[in-house]
């Protein structure tokens, strides 16, 4: 793993340095072809299909995460991310994918993949069954990952400059620093400033390491187009 990753917060760099499988998600085989630019058209086509499906669930994931705030300030933080998913991130795909041939209402009809299944499922059920930490460790890969790879491609050019763009630019990469500066406020509202001390953050360290795994199925399914 590379030590080039953005400053998300102190939560992030515990998580992400023990999570096994970060590097994989970060760097897979379906994010290298998008930097190269020699991913098959067809496979970011599908990914894009699945994707908008995911950004669907997360964006009620983050919902959930407004719900479940303590506070306005986070409540706040947790809209401004389901903003930035369904009128940055899922415009892009709608975008992408009409100038293919695929309308809106074709995405919305896609099948979901079983490995689109589980993870965003796994995602809500941390949130349905634990409180506002156990949802904001499960959703702080996707969005600061695709942060992660944003950062590292920026300046990329190629058939995918678009989609690099959208998550290396100003927009995307605030949205990164707020997550990251939430996570570690809402940390010390609940636990202390000594929170990473604790058992608990074991738990929601292995939430963080759980949904990374979860990424690289993700990227496995859109490069297999299964």
């Amino acid at each position: 793993m590379t030590d080039n990753a953005p400053d998300y917060g102190r939560a992030f760099a515990l998580w992400r340095a023990a999570a096994p499988d970060w590097a994989a998600y970060t760097h897979h085989a379906f994010v290298e072809g998008l930097r190269r630019g020699d991913l098959p058209r067809e496979r970011f086509l599908h990914y894009l299909r699945q994707d908008y499906l995911f950004l669907i669930h997360f964006g009620r994931a983050w919902a959930l995460a407004a719900a479940k705030a303590d506070d306005l300030a986070e409540m706040q933080a947790a809209a401004a991310t389901v903003h930035g998913l369904t009128h940055h991130e899922m415009p892009l795909h709608v975008a992408i994918c009409a100038r293919a041939g695929i309308d809106a209402a074709t995405l919305e009809a896609t099948v979901e993949a079983p490995a689109n299944l589980a993870y965003t499922r796994y995602v809500l059920e941390a949130g349905y069954s634990g409180d506002f930490l156990d949802l904001i460790a499960a959703l702080a890969p996707c969005v600061l990952g695709y942060g992660e790879i944003g950062h590292r491609l920026a300046g990329t050019d190629g058939p995918y400059a678009e989609w690099i763009a959208t998550y290396a630019g100003p927009e995307y990469q605030a949205i990164c620093h707020n997550v990251g500066a939430l996570i570690d406020k809402a940390l010390a509202r609940r636990l202390g400033t000594g929170w990473d001390a604790l058992p608990r953050h074991a738990t929601l360290s292995r939430h963080f390491a759980t949904a990374t795994r979860l990424e690289v199925g993700f990227w496995d399914m859109a490069l297999s187009g299964n």
